[in-house]
């Protein structure tokens, strides 16, 4: 894509899916993927759309209450009482769907789908930790891919593809992995007096994290995943050495 107009601007990025059929789609999956959403449904898991309502909420609940940290960062919904996940989790239930992964009757995962114009927009999916040798992830991603294509949707976005200098995760290879391209766009920039100037010319709305190189980007995340790492299994440990006591 070449930008329209002059300005100063940064490339952004969407993953997405050019959505025809399921089975296309699941056609240009690598083995791994598609072992792993038929490893899900070997080992019972099932997936279907259910309403948002209160056992729903009591489940997202569980799941966010599960671990404090979440791919090497303290988890946003953590610690937060049931009716702030459902009031954060209720918006734009006129156009979404959500999927909910279900294992011996049990929640263990679920997705919010939400439906823009001919596009399917993951806004959030989560899974237990303590149930990823069922791969709930996989089996959520195939479902929702199989409803947006009868939905006739043309698009299947999952967020971002990379996230600032950050190009390298397992987020981006399991994304990979399902089928997502990085699609690129221009964000222009438009400074309107000088200090909007002087921002935009030093690229500061990218903030001290956008500014660092790739590589100590890649060397703070890997102190910084550690550090959260261990504590929280120190959190773990205590309640174990209360319980001892």
């Amino acid at each position: 894509m070449q930008p329209k107009f002059s300005f100063p601007i940064e490339w952004e990025n969407y993953a997405a899916v050019s959505v025809t059929t399921f089975a296309a789609w699941w056609d240009r999956l690598p083995q791994e993927a598609r072992k792993n959403t038929r490893r899900a449904a070997k080992r019972g898991v099932e997936v279907k759309i259910v309403p948002f309502d209160d056992e729903l909420v009591r489940g997202i609940h569980k799941i966010c209450n599960e671990t404090p940290v979440r791919q090497g960062r303290p988890f946003w919904h953590y610690g937060k009482d049931l009716e702030t996940i459902k009031r954060e989790h209720a918006t734009y239930v006129e156009c979404s769907d959500f999927l909910a992964a279900y294992y011996e009757g049990d929640l263990i995962g679920f997705i919010k789908l939400v439906y823009v114009d001919r596009l399917a927009t993951i806004m959030t999916i989560l899974a237990l930790n303590a149930h990823y040798d069922k791969r709930p992830m996989n089996a959520l991603l195939s479902k929702a891919m199989e409803i947006s294509a009868q939905k006739g949707v043309e698009y299947f976005v999952y967020g971002n593809y990379v996230y600032g200098n950050k190009k390298d995760s397992s987020l981006v290879e399991f994304k990979r992995r399902n089928g997502f391209e990085q699609v690129n766009f221009p964000r222009y920039y438009i400074p309107l007096t000088l200090r909007g100037k002087i921002y935009v010319a030093l690229r500061l709305y990218r903030g001290a994290v956008g500014l660092l190189p790739g590589p100590v980007l890649h060397l703070l995340l890997k102190i910084r995943d550690k550090f959260y790492a261990r504590k929280a299994k120190a959190q773990t440990a205590k309640p174990e050495a209360a319980k001892d006591e």
